[in-house]
């Protein structure tokens, strides 16, 4: 199983060069990361190795992911800023 990050390593990786995509990632760690199960914190970390344009192009629905754990987290983030 792989290791899980620390949130410290987290905010890190959510430094992104695109505002955008800080704007999603940072207080998603901040506020909702914690409760995500073990499993779903990996698919994070995961999503947090991709590149801003395939970030920023699933998360304003102008892509579809093809990766269905990472299709779920972006839908997941995107979620919580929607009202």
């Amino acid at each position: 199983m792989a290791k899980l990050d620390s949130k410290a390593r987290l905010r890190w990786a959510c430094r992104r060069g695109m505002l955008e995509l800080d704007v999603l990632f940072r207080p998603f760690v901040d506020e909702a990361y914690d409760d995500l199960s073990d499993e779903d914190k990996l698919i994070f970390q995961r999503l947090l190795e991709g590149e801003d344009p395939e970030l920023f192009a699933w998360a304003m629905g102008h892509e579809v992911c093809k990766d269905p754990e990472l299709a779920y987290m972006i839908d997941k983030i995107v979620s919580r800023v929607k009202v």
